[in-house]
């Protein structure tokens, strides 16, 4: 090629634009972002999910944990903890503070935006709830999982 700074610039050109649109990682956009669209679903966990509202169980054993035992539970009682978009704190992301439909559908940014139903986890099995409900906590805890109480 006789230029090839020109072939140089037109790719940093598209790696600067269109890299950012190929790549885009999914991220964690919370559960106001499901209601306008699955209003009947939000009512159903609502009303029947024990971890609606677990992130208030934690809150209440803060003071018996160590810090580092406290941020543990975060990995099951929010959504998202530690990853793209994903829970950081109560001040900072707090509708992601309690565990929600990400937690079992995934990220739901692209979702959001394509409502695409391949861009979810749609079809959820037993095995998306083992990284929570293992066996220990099953036991102690009398585990029905939504898959089975008619919310979706």
């Amino acid at each position: 090629m006789r230029f090839p700074f020109i072939a140089a610039a037109m790719t940093a050109f598209f790696f600067s634009f269109a890299w950012p649109l190929v790549a885009e990682e999914k991220r964690f956009v919370g559960i106001e972002a499901c209601i306008d669209c699955h209003q009947e679903q939000y009512d159903t966990f609502m009303k029947h999910s024990k971890k609606a509202h677990s992130f208030l169980n934690i809150k209440k054993m803060e003071k018996k944990l160590t810090a580092q035992e406290y941020a543990e539970c975060f990995q099951c009682h929010t959504t998202g903890y530690g990853k793209p978009g994903g829970f950081v704190s109560e001040t900072q992301t707090p509708g992601l503070k309690n565990p929600a439909c990400e937690v079992c559908h995934g990220p739901g940014s692209v979702h959001v935006e394509t409502q695409d139903p391949d861009d979810i986890i749609a079809d959820i099995t037993m095995e998306h709830c083992i990284s929570c409900h293992d066996k220990d906590r099953i036991d102690e805890f009398n585990f029905e999982p939504l898959v089975f109480s008619g919310a979706h």
